[in-house]
This record gives structure tokens, C-alpha cells and sequence, in this order.
């Protein structure tokens, strides 16, 4: 089964006289959606817009594993574990907020920044807080993330290529950029799919190519 969400179909958050456009896949702060709180273990996928100058001041988490693709731009990165670190396009950055951190999200640079950031919740609560930056991550290296029971696929796609959706409990499908065609539905930049029990499922790029993240989900 698989449910189509539009990119306008977004929550729309932020605070655009500081710079910070926010769009809302799930059900997120102020906007609460009790038919639409998670999928599987993803609790969140918020595409988010600095700009020069703009972010967000530091602020808590816990219990959640928060991983962060960088669209364009640089993010700028401070937790309270001691992390500082500059993230750039291609780059998977993975906070795991454990049983609690305090961290900085800014765009220092001179250009806008967009990112997407996905929040997952764990296994097992509690521990220690835990920060890594693959950088530059390719095709065919999936980040895994054992501590939510997930995988993070990357798909760059030239124009006509094909992937396939990994066969598993859930998959949950974002386009980047681009325009894909899957399961009969044609998806274009920010829109999603959600699938359950996919099998046999592939990514068909359209126009002039696509780039899109996959999760695979164990439940």
C-alpha cells in the first residue's frame, strides 16, 4: 500500500521575518495532526530554509535520532557534547539526542541554506549522546541506523534511470529535487510517498533527473 503527500500539502512553520522558512511533513509543534504523528519510526521530515545570517538558537532534545541532509548551503553545527562541525551538500549528519543534548543550527555562510531534517525515534530510550558527519555520502553506501531499526538510502537519478525501493516493512520515499515516476504516481520535488510491505517497487527519474532519499524501515 502506498499514500502519496504533496509537497503543498506541507505544514508551514518558521518564522520568515528571521529568516527561517519551515515546511511540516508530520505532525510538528504548534500544528498538531492526530491522524498524522509518525510513520513507522519517522517522527518528523522538515525542510527547512535559513537565510545568511538565520537559524535556530540552542535548544534541547532527547530520546530521538536526528539525521540531516544538506540540500544547498552550509549548516553550521554547535551541540553541548562538544561538537562543532560545518555540514555541506552531500554530506548525512546524525545527532542522537540519547537521554538529552542542547544544540545550534545556523547558516554562518553568505549564501541561503536548505536542508531536510528527519527525526527518528529509537529503539531503546536513554544513553549517551552520539554526533557523526559522513561526508560526501555515494549511491551506494546507505547510511544505517541500527538505533531506530532504519536505513537511509541515497538516490541520485539521471534522467530515465532507474532504482529500486528496498522490499521492507515500511519505506518511506522523499524527492529532493527532481521528478520521479513510482508506482503509477509521478512525485516532483517535496513530494512523498509512504509505502507499507514494499516489494518489487522501483524509481524511474523523469525530465532531467532526480535526486531522492529512501528510508527503509524494519517496522
Amino acid at each position: 500500500m502506498m499514500s502519496v503527500h504533496r509537497a503543498q500539502s506541507r505544514y508551514e512553520g518558521g518564522d520568515r521575518a528571521a529568516g527561517i522558512e519551515s515546511r511540516h511533513a508530520f505532525s510538528f509543534g504548534s500544528f498538531y495532526d492526530p491522524d498524522n504523528l509518525r510513520f513507522g519510526a519517522i517522527l518528523a521530515c522538515n525542510e527547512e530554509r535559513l537565510a545568511p545570517g538565520a537559524g535556530f538558537d540552542e535548544h534541547p532534545h532527547s530520546h530521538t535520532e536526528i539525521v540531516t541532509w544538506v540540500v544547498e548551503g552550509e549548516l553550521t553545527h554547535r551541540d553541548s557534547a562538544g561538537h562543532t562541525r560545518v555540514v555541506r551538500a552531500g554530506d548525512v549528519q546524525h545527532l542522537s539526542a540519547a537521554a538529552g543534548v542542547r544544540h545550534v543550527e545556523r547558516n554562518d555562510g553568505e549564501a541561503p541554506l536548505t536542508f531536510l531534517q528527519m527525526w527518528l525515534a529509537p529503539l531503546e530510550a536513554g544513553g549517551e549522546p552520539a554526533y557523526t558527519v559522513v561526508p560526501g555520502i555515494a549511491d551506494s553506501t546507505p547510511y544505517a541506523l541500527p538505533a531506530a531499526g532504519a536505513m537511509l538510502h541515497v538516490r541520485r537519478l539521471a534522467a530515465g534511470e532507474r532504482a529500486a525501493v528496498p522490499d521492507a516493512v515500511r519505506a518511506y520515499v522523499h524527492v529532493v529535487s527532481g521528478e520521479v515516476a513510482l508506482g503509477g504516481d509521478r512525485l516532483a520535488a517535496g513530494d512523498s510517498a509512504r509505502i507499507t510491505d514494499a516489494e518489487g517497487m522501483e524509481l524511474r527519474a523523469a525530465g532531467a533527473g532526480a535526486q531522492v532519499l529512501v528510508w527503509e524501515l524494519a517496522g
